[in-house]
C-alpha cells in the first residue's frame, strides 16, 4: 500500500537521512523545513502520517500537532532533543501518538512508523477528515454524519474535501474551485452556490443557520465545527 509521510524537520543532515529511509522502505513523503511549510504542504495534500520536530523556526511541532488535530487523526510522531517529561506529556495532551528522542536510530524511527500504520489504518490506506459530527473518507468519498452515511456526489465530495482542509478559513469562490476543480475548470463561479446550498440540504441540521458551511457576505465561505 502506498502511504504517504509528512516529514517537518528544520536540520537538513536529519531530514535527508530519513528520506533516505522512507524511500528505501517505499513510503511516500514530502519534506517541510518550518513550520509555516508544513501547514501550506498539510493544506495542499493528504498524508497518512506525520513525523514532527518540536524545535522549528517560526511554527513549533506543537502548534502544527494542534492545527492537524483541528482535522484529522492520523498518527503523529514527535522528534525532539528534548527529554523532559513535561514536554512528552504536553505533546500527547495534544494528540501526539508517539515521541521519539534525538538522537535516534533511522532503523527504530521506521519501525514505529510501520507500527502505528498498521494498527491506525489495519491494512487499509483510507484517511479519514473529521470535523464536528462529520467524517470524510477519502478514498470511497464517503461522508458520514453522527455514523449515518450520507449520499454525496463527486463536485460535493471535492468542495467538501476542501472545505475540511482548510478549517476556518475564508475561501473566495475562485479559491474553492481552483483548490477542487483545478485551474481546468469550465463552470461558472455561480455554479459553487449551487454546489452549496446542496451541501448545506444534506449536512446541516438547519440549512437557514449553518453549523458547517457559513456565508461570509462579499468574501465567500468559510467552514467549521461551530455555531457563527
Amino acid at each position: 500500500m502506498d502511504f504517504s509521510i509528512l516529514l517537518v524537520e528544520d536540520q537538513e543532515d536529519i531530514s535527508s537521512i530519513v528520506a533516505k529511509y522512507l524511500s528505501k522502505n517505499s513510503y511516500k513523503y514530502d519534506i517541510a523545513k518550518d513550520g509555516f511549510e508544513a501547514l501550506e504542504l498539510f493544506s495542499q495534500g493528504s498524508y497518512h502520517l506525520a513525523v514532527l520536530d518540536i524545535m522549528l523556526p517560526g511554527i513549533d511541532g506543537f502548534q502544527i500537532l494542534q492545527e492537524i488535530r483541528k482535522t484529522t487523526d492520523i498518527p503523529v510522531i514527535m522528534l525532539t532533543a528534548r527529554e523532559q517529561e513535561s514536554d512528552r506529556i504536553k505533546g500527547f495532551d495534544f494528540g501526539a501518538d508517539d515521541y521519539v528522542i534525538k538522537p535516534f536510530s533511522p532503523k527504530e524511527l521506521m519501525k514505529r512508523i510501520e507500527v502505528l500504520l498498521k494498527r491506525v489504518y489495519n491494512e487499509s490506506n483510507e484517511l479519514v477528515l473529521a470535523v464536528g459530527r462529520l467524517k470524510l473518507y477519502t478514498s470511497s468519498m464517503k461522508l458520514l454524519k453522527d455514523d449515518s452515511q450520507i449520499e454525496i456526489t463527486s463536485a460535493e465530495y471535492k468542495l467538501l474535501h476542501t472545505f475540511m482542509k482548510n478549517k476556518n478559513q475564508i475561501l473566495t469562490r475562485e479559491q474553492l474551485i481552483e483548490k477542487s476543480f483545478g485551474h481546468d475548470y469550465e463552470g461558472y463561479d455561480r455554479t459553487i452556490d449551487t454546489h452549496i446550498k446542496r451541501l448545506r440540504r444534506k449536512v446541516e441540521d438547519d440549512p437557514k443557520n449553518p453549523e458547517y458551511i457559513v456565508t461570509k457576505y462579499g468574501v465567500g465561505y468559510v467552514f467549521g465545527g461551530e455555531k457563527a
